[in-house]
């Protein structure tokens, strides 16, 4: 059994690449600051690229116990599970003191992506988290802002199995997160790439919302025009509505054309994301010999 550590320096200007290599860790550096889903991003590459068997993430914030990573793996060790993931909030005991700011948003993110991908979740913020080889070859993400729940949906959706296991987090109310530290622009950022992700994977639902929005809105207006006529036996004076309308009804009507044909694409996505998993299999065959195969932690 071998270890690799791999730190991804994400433009720092202290010396966190230098103690890091000096302490006989791999060290990844940006030489400016590319966001969190960017760095992760190539930590997977190199874990697929080097064929390792395991893959542990841990923020750089020290809020995590690296002791608990036995719990963390043992799940995928005994295949329980494709992608285990610390949850801070599925035990009321191990509820770190912070915010209400905080913790509200965390749940309702938490609430948000349950609901998109049909099962429960608490905690789908965390960066504590183990992935297993398949997790590591199926993993596709394009956020660079911050990738937490991307992966969820974009496993969800994969059919890949999630489990959340309790863990402690140590909290320090004085530090100030790179990442969160303005929770509004971290709250739309994070939609933003939700938004897209389930836009990419289930295209046909996505549109459609957005056409029913506009259907409903022309039936609004198209009632009114329709009560006029009954009323009072002519169109006028409320022509208008009739116009406004039927430009919604062509808007709603170009969704519903729009989602079918995204839906359509989505089916060719598929088939190259099955095929890009394929690839990335290979490279698991291309090591001399089973022997420099690696099991690696980050």
């Amino acid at each position: 059994l071998k270890v690799h550590i791999l730190v991804i320096d994400d433009g720092s200007t202290d010396k966190t690449a230098k103690i890091a290599a000096d302490s006989g860790a791999e060290v990844i550096k940006n030489y400016s600051n590319l966001g969190y889903g960017t760095s992760f991003g190539k930590a997977l590459r190199y874990a697929v690229e080097h064929s390792f068997d395991l893959m542990v993430s841990i923020d750089g914030d020290a809020q995590f116990n690296p002791e608990d990573i036995p719990e963390l793996i043992k799940p995928i060790l005994n295949d329980r599970a494709d992608l285990v993931t610390a949850s801070r909030f599925i035990n009321k005991d191990y509820y770190p003191e912070m915010p209400f700011s905080k913790f509200w948003g965390n749940r309702m993110m938490s609430f948000l992506i349950s609901k998109l991908i049909g099962k429960k979740f608490y905690d789908v913020s965390c960066g504590f988290r183990a992935y297993s080889q398949k997790t590591l070859l199926y993993l596709n993400l394009f956020g660079k802002f911050t990738f937490s729940q991307e992966t969820f949906i974009d496993l969800s959706f994969k059919g890949l199995r999630i489990l959340e296991i309790p863990i402690k987090v140590k909290y320090f109310p004085s530090r100030i997160s790179k990442i969160s530290s303005n929770l509004f622009r971290y709250g739309i950022n994070a939609l933003k790439i939700i938004v897209e992700t389930y836009r990419d994977y289930r295209p046909f639902a996505f549109f459609s919302y957005i056409s029913l929005f506009f259907f409903i809105i022309s039936v609004v207006f198209g009632s009114i025009l329709l009560h006029t006529y009954i009323t009072i036996g002519s169109f006028h004076p409320n022509v208008w509505s009739g116009f406004v309308g039927g430009t919604f009804l062509f808007i709603s009507v170009t969704f519903f054309i729009v989602g079918i044909s995204a839906d359509i694409i989505k089916r060719v996505r598929v088939n190259q994301e099955e095929i890009l998993y394929l690839l990335k299999s290979c490279l698991l065959y291309t090591s001399p010999s089973p022997r420099d195969r690696t099991r690696y932690r980050m």
